[in-house]
């Protein structure tokens, strides 16, 4: 990986979950415990069915959501707010990151398949706050959720960030796809590299890549 390849970028889009935080704090794992425990008392399954739906509309549909959105009319924000109300102590701040991406040159935003409430919670326990030009959230998608091309679409307008310009930080190597297509640099940012060709750079420490990328 050399300098090289981002010298070009002038926007900077990050992921959150387990972009933004490692993967190794499991934060996630309270979210889908709420997820599984929402779809059980508004669908009435018993715990297995609804933990199989959840995982299922995560994979057909891209969020949870989004699927119990197209299948059942479920209110959105009722949802977010419920599956949302976990413990953030568990997440650590981490100012090396901080430093890292404040270094940045150009527009740093965040583009998350959560809402911004629960964006800015993580930012500032992480200790990240205040790093990031703008924060969009599936609300600002009108609750498009990422892979979707329109999800893109919609954020690239708002945001007028030029893709070929761009880099994108992601931890669901699909949700690089229409970014690769769109000019974007992509980086998996995971614990596992998942070769793909629209994967340009994998890092399991995304403070140490951005520090590559500075000293480049």
């Amino acid at each position: 990986m050399a300098r090289a390849d981002f010298h070009h970028v002038t926007t900077w889009v990050f992921d959150l979950d387990n972009t933004l935080y490692p993967a190794g704090v499991r934060l996630f794992d309270q979210i889908e415990r709420r997820m599984t425990a929402w779809v059980m008392r508004h669908l009435n399954l018993a715990e297995d069915h609804a933990s199989r739906l959840r995982r299922d509309y995560w994979r057909d549909y891209g969020t949870t959501l989004a699927g119990l959105m197209a299948e059942h009319r479920v209110d959105p924000a009722d949802y977010l707010a419920d599956v949302h109300d976990i413990d953030f102590s568990v997440l650590p701040s981490d100012p090396v990151l901080a430093r890292r991406i404040a270094e940045l040159p150009g527009r740093r935003i965040v583009f998350t398949n959560a809402d911004t409430l629960y964006a800015c919670r993580v930012l500032e326990r992480r200790g990240l706050s205040g790093l990031f030009d703008a924060i969009y959230g599936v609300e600002d998608t009108g609750y498009l959720p990422k892979p979707e091309p329109a999800a893109f679409a919609r954020i690239i307008g708002t945001d007028r960030l030029e893709p070929r310009e761009a880099a994108m930080f992601e931890d669901d190597p699909r949700n690089l796809v229409e970014p690769h297509r769109l000019g974007m640099r992509t980086v998996h940012v995971a614990p596992e590299a998942a070769p793909e060709a629209h994967i340009h750079h994998h890092t399991d420490d995304l403070g140490g890549f951005l520090g590559l990328i500075a000293r480049g």
